[in-house]
């Protein structure tokens, strides 16, 4: 035991975890080019430890330990060291304030890491939202008639797809048999005069369109969206095969195909061109009727948000034909929301800098689509808000502080000590 408490209050584990956390930092930031932001975030920062790595364009058998084992290391190394050296006295309280402090901020980020949640609610002018959605994360869902008028809804995480093989889920009368699923996908439409192979199904969506597996994307401003190839299975057998797709469960995504096809085709045909992606998917079974998509994952709130005006606004003269979009200089959302729960019907502004707090989550303006640019693309306005929900959002500040105050009071000891020793001299 007295080699094990050494070990955990040397100061030598400090310097190599350090040492350790400098490396997995640079290998991360460099892995970014290979693997994406997000999946280098996940693999390198959001993980025990990291079997492999990618640095410029190649795979490195190395073994690291990952960001939630290097923080949880130097937290038992801190508190392992404070503890066995701990005396107090006034001439170092300074010293252990600023240890509490990093004590707080190494929990702090910890507790965001594990607890934190961001999504996103689009919302056009006009419509009222009360869920928000993932950017990343997918789920099959399953909606249904169920009592007193309410609608069922039933829904399968993506990465249970990702596995393959059967689904099972106690309020759902049929299993969902995985065939193949494709972590990231492109939509093609099935044009009459094109050289097309056979559907794969003739059920839904898959009559319009085939999907072929892309690689994986890895920048910020784009996203996998997957498609799974599903058959449904009662006791007494089959109930067909359908293809699930993200372009098909994401009406914003639908929507851009339509816009890329619009260039080639015309507007009214690319129009109907998304229409056929939204094609609804249906199965019946018992005299129940389900619908079922393939859609980003659901976040939903007792409250709404009612989109009453979007407002895009750039710097005069910054609009050309090089850059139609021009400088921006506001982005406003005027929202109305409404809690039956608490009885608030409220309008709030939502802007730059400015967010939206409430009910433990905070709304930051994240994207627009209005003004003359999205007239001039043939888009309705709408805004895209930030839903974050941090439980810790908090702990920096106060760990901050304590490290500021603690540094604060140490130089004040140091200086009151300092001068009244010349004072007597």
């Amino acid at each position: 035991m007295n080699r094990i408490w050494k070990f955990l209050t040397s100061l030598r584990l400090t310097v190599v975890l350090l040492a350790l956390g400098i490396i997995l930092v640079w290998v991360g930031t460099v892995a970014q080019a290979d693997e994406g932001l997000y999946q280098a975030q996940s693999r390198y920062f959001k993980h025990w430890y990291v079997a492999g790595v990618h640095l410029f364009g190649y795979r490195v058998p190395l073994l690291l330990p990952g960001g939630y084992l290097l923080g949880t290391a130097l937290l038992v190394n801190l508190l392992a060291a404070h503890i066995n050296r701990f005396k107090w006295s006034w001439k170092k309280v300074g010293i252990h304030l600023t240890h509490a402090g990093i004590i707080v901020l190494l929990v702090g980020q910890l507790a965001t890491d594990l607890l934190s949640k961001e999504t996103q609610m689009r919302i056009p002018e006009g419509e009222a939202k009360n869920y928000s959605e993932s950017a990343t994360a997918y789920e099959l869902a399953f909606v249904s008639d169920g009592a007193n008028g309410m609608q069922q809804v039933v829904t399968i995480p993506a990465k249970m797809l990702l596995a393959g093989g059967e689904v099972k889920h106690e309020k759902l009368p049929f299993t969902v048999r995985v065939k193949s699923y494709q972590h990231n996908s492109e939509p093609s439409f099935r044009a009459p005069m094109q050289q097309n192979g056979p559907p794969l199904t003739s059920n839904g969506v898959a009559q319009f369109f085939d999907f072929r597996q892309v690689d994986d994307v890895k920048t910020m401003d784009e996203k996998n969206i997957p498609t799974a190839v599903i058959e449904i299975g009662s006791a007494n057998g089959s109930l067909g095969t359908w293809i699930v797709s993200g372009w098909a469960g994401d009406d914003y995504m639908a929507e851009a195909v339509g816009r890329g096809y619009a260039g080639q085709v015309g507007a009214q045909m690319a129009d109907a061109i998304a229409q056929r992606l939204m094609t609804s998917q249906t199965v019946d079974v018992g005299g129940k009727k389900f619908n079922f998509a393939l859609r980003p994952e659901r976040v939903y709130t007792p409250f709404s948000l009612t989109l009453l005006k979007a407002t895009h606004s750039v710097y005069p003269g910054t609009v050309s034909d090089a850059d139609p979009q021009g400088i921006p200089k506001d982005f406003r959302s005027r929202v109305r929301l409404q809690n039956p729960q608490r009885g608030e019907d409220r309008e709030v502004e939502i802007f730059m800098n400015t967010p939206l707090r409430y009910a433990g989550l905070t709304f930051f303006q994240y994207q627009m689509a209005a003004g003359e640019a999205a007239a001039r693309a043939g888009m309705h306005p709408s805004t895209t808000l930030q839903v974050v929900r941090n439980p810790g959002w908090l702990t920096p500040y106060a760990g901050c502080i304590l490290v500021a105050l603690g540094l604060v009071v140490q130089f004040m000891i140091h200086l009151v000590g300092f001068v009244s020793k010349r004072r007597s001299a």
